[in-house]
């Protein structure tokens, strides 16, 4: 039956109905559509677990079950923190409109093969292998862990023995620019 596996073409709203409540209670906005849009929550949530302080307070809720995310004190706090949250979805989502600059500061250089060997972090670059590398990697980028996995190691680890195309490199670029962009905001969401 043909009918059986028609996908829906409607967006539905997957969010709790006391969720919205409460939110827009704490908000002081009579109506769930003075919140913004449902990216706009997601936003405001993706922020929060992107703050370090959340991070560091709530560990052990982010290592071994769910997260319990703390609403907004204020419209204004809601506003920022989804102006925050935004950029993070691009970037993490692969895309770079605002962060462009970002992509054209590492490089890959030296002769070679793009075979990825040994991977590892040498003075600001990210060698492949004994001839080859990215430069300009800032050691917070390479650093930077998602769970226990360090995102820029990692991604060329899972592609060990393998020649890079001109489109894994750009896309290698583009996970370095998407950490720095995470970093960066990050960084603005306590303050």
């Amino acid at each position: 039956a043909p009918d059986e596996f028609e996908l829906a073409s409607e967006r539905s709203l997957n969010l709790k109905p006391a969720f919205l409540d409460a939110l827009s209670e704490k908000l002081g906005v009579a109506q769930h559509e003075a919140l913004g849009t449902p990216e706009d929550i997601l936003a405001y949530i993706y922020a929060v677990l992107h703050s370090p302080t959340y991070r560091e307070r709530y560990i052990a809720f982010l290592k071994y079950g769910f997260p319990r995310i703390p609403l907004p004190t204020d419209m204004a706090q809601f506003q920022k923190l989804v102006g925050f949250g935004h950029p993070l979805i691009d970037a993490h989502l692969g895309r770079h409109e605002g962060i462009g600059a970002d992509i054209a500061t590492s490089r890959f250089e030296g002769e070679g093969d793009s075979v990825v060997a040994r991977v590892q972090y040498r003075d600001g670059h990210v060698w492949i292998n004994p001839t080859q590398y990215f430069s300009d990697v800032p050691l917070a980028v390479w650093e930077f862990e998602i769970g226990s996995y360090q995102v820029c190691e990692k991604w060329l680890r899972d592609r060990r023995g393998e020649a890079l195309s001109h489109a894994a490199i750009r896309q290698y670029r583009q996970v370095l620019a998407a950490v720095s962009e995470t970093l960066k905001v990050m960084g603005e969401i306590d303050s």
